[in-house]
């Protein structure tokens, strides 16, 4: 009796779950919009051989837009994606094609910073009554996520479109970044323009470039070209002038925001090559008998006690600002490693007359910030500035109303810190953001990995492994345990892709599709509209992003075999109701 009841339960809970698969929406859209309205018998009629994208504003003189709208207009005429199940609607041969598209835009001449409005309205009417989709935006960054929903609604050869569909979104966060790290290896702009691409499929709004680091410094600098020169890995490996317009010119096209990092005062050890008299250890053993240098491999920080140090990093911080119109300038601050400064005499003397590595790291912040603040810039810590344990500085030097701090450490906890403070705050945490973790440590002659039980490596071999999923990334909530004001000081998210273990080779599979996790909860959430999480009903709608991703040139990585995606109620599990 117990078996039969027991199997009986088992048919239901497989019923329920084949129920919700069956349920879901019969057409993708991702990120999933925050309001959705498809009306019954959800039709879909002919997109017109004529298609054309038209704006009420003839003259806005936004060439970021008219870039949009041309790439969207060839996109949507050309593409005929393939579902990998076709939606189960009536393509219907009565109705009239779909003969245009119209937009209208309030602002078109907002700029793309912080906050900027990139909420739309999408219609699309019974082509009997109207041939013509309307899309309305408070800005150009608006109607680029329109324009994103509208070329997800087409589809098939001859392209058809979803008809009687009204939507209205906006993001629930308006920092969505992607951070890649370019100098422990060298990506070219090829790639990186891909990622930004694919960034704005996604909806994503920030690229953060971790520019510079120990292992390499590659951004030539007008004021300072001996950087590059010596500190690149080659000069083939180089991001010139010209490169860096492109990139920033490619992301405004495509709504995102590249915001620049140069990592100081540690992972400096680049910079030693150019200018060895302001960098502390460079060049040395990072684990030495007594102490720690670096924490990897190779070391090197910049010595606040060397006047020189900020005529040198005041010419870069002026180049790049000049380089990057974006306000928001990332001046890193983490991982000041004690040991590091402790090699050098003049340091020495500071500590031994009763000076603290924290006021050597406060003095760096008094000769640095004011200066970046005079530049109209909004500076972003990672969060070591504030919260490391033994190298930090006060609250009374960083003030809240121009410091943003990017939380990697102890994730919710590390927030709550941040955000109680009155501290903006950009989440990262590794415990669920950093792509780069269980891929095992970078480091040779690790006797860790000769283990015949495999139970040391259960972790991915790596600090901060095992492999963060697409389900792990999905289920984070970034503001979990925030009060209704705190949450409020919470920026946004991003993940980070550091570049020990990864370049152009791999860069796409190990963003995407786990990035497209990400995205969606940070523009629409992770919860449906009763507040139940949602990634039973989006891993079908991830596989067949990822599948339209991967046509548009995206090389991202499978979730489930096709078998999975064709017979989708067979590849659930009893604990995921």
């Amino acid at each position: 009796m117990r078996l039969l009841q027991s199997a009986l339960s088992l048919l239901v809970l497989c019923l329920i779950i084949f129920q919700t698969t069956q349920s879901s929406t019969p057409i993708n859209v991702w990120p999933k919009p925050i309001n959705f309205t498809w009306l019954q018998p959800h039709q879909a009629t002919l997109l017109s051989p004529s298609f054309t994208i038209t704006t009420t504003t003839t003259h806005h003189n936004n060439h970021h837009l008219s870039a949009t709208i041309t790439r969207y207009h060839h996109l949507i005429n050309t593409e005929h994606h393939h579902p990998l199940i076709p939606p189960t609607i009536n393509l219907t041969t009565t109705l009239p094609p779909l003969q245009s598209l119209t937009i209208s835009i309030t602002n078109p001449g907002t700029l793309l910073h912080h906050g900027a409005d990139e909420s739309y309205t999408l219609t699309i009417p019974n082509p009997s009554s109207a041939p013509h989709a309307m899309l309305h935006a408070e800005t150009a960054w608006g109607v680029m996520r329109g324009l994103e929903t509208f070329s997800q609604l087409v589809w098939g050869n001859p392209s058809h479109v979803a008809v009687e569909v009204r939507i209205w979104d906006a993001p629930l966060y308006a920092h969505r970044g992607v951070m890649l790290d370019t100098s422990r290896n060298y990506y070219p702009v090829g790639d990186i323009m891909r990622t930004i691409e694919a960034m704005s499929m996604n909806k994503l709004n920030v690229f953060h470039w971790h520019l510079t680091d120990s292992h390499s410094f590659p951004l030539v600098l007008p004021s300072e070209p001996r950087l590059a020169e010596k500190g690149a890995y080659g000069p083939h490996m180089v991001y010139s002038i010209e490169d860096v317009k492109r990139v920033v010119e490619f992301g405004l096209d495509h709504g995102v925001r590249v915001m620049p990092e140069i990592d100081s005062p540690g992972h400096a050890g680049s910079w030693a090559l150019a200018y060895p008299d302001i960098v502390t250890c460079a060049n040395m053993f990072w684990l030495q008998p007594e102490d720690r240098l670096a924490a990897e491999p190779g070391t090197g920080q910049l010595n606040p006690l060397n006047n020189k140090t900020y005529q040198v990093l005041k010419n870069v911080i002026h180049d790049v600002t000049t380089l990057f119109p974006e306000p928001f300038y990332h001046s890193g601050a983490d991982e000041v490693i004690p040991g590091c400064w402790k090699t050098d005499p003049i340091i020495q003397k500071f500590l031994s007359n009763g000076g603290t590595l924290s006021q050597l790291l406060e003095t760096f912040v008094n000769n640095t910030l004011p200066y970046i603040l005079s530049l109209n810039r909004t500076v972003v810590y990672w969060e070591d500035v504030w919260l490391d344990d033994i190298v930090s500085v006060p609250s009374k030097i960083l003030p809240t109303e121009h410091v943003v701090l990017q939380t990697w450490n102890n994730g919710n906890d590390n927030t709550k810190k941040i955000v109680s403070s009155g501290y903006r705050a950009i989440v990262s945490s590794a415990e669920f953001y950093y792509l780069d973790c269980g891929h095992g440590d970078f480091v040779g002659n690790n006797s860790a990995y000769d283990d015949q039980s495999g139970r040391e490596l259960s972790d991915g071999g790596s600090w901060c492994g095992p492999f963060k999923t697409w389900q792990t990334i999905y289920n984070y909530d970034i503001a979990y345990g925030l009060s209704e004001e705190q949450a409020k000081l919470v920026l946004g998210g991003e993940v980070a892709l550091w570049s020990e273990q990864a370049d152009a080779t791999v860069v796409d599979a190990r963003l995407w599709p786990r990035t497209c996790a990400m995205a969606e909860t940070l523009w629409s959430g992770n919860r449906d509209e009763k507040g139940v999480k949602r990634y039973g009903e989006a891993t079908d709608r991830l596989n067949e992003w990822r599948s339209r991703m991967v046509s548009r040139g995206i090389r991202a990585e499978p979730i489930q075999p096709l078998w999975c995606i064709r017979n989708p109620a067979m590849c659930n599990t009893i604990n995921a109701l």
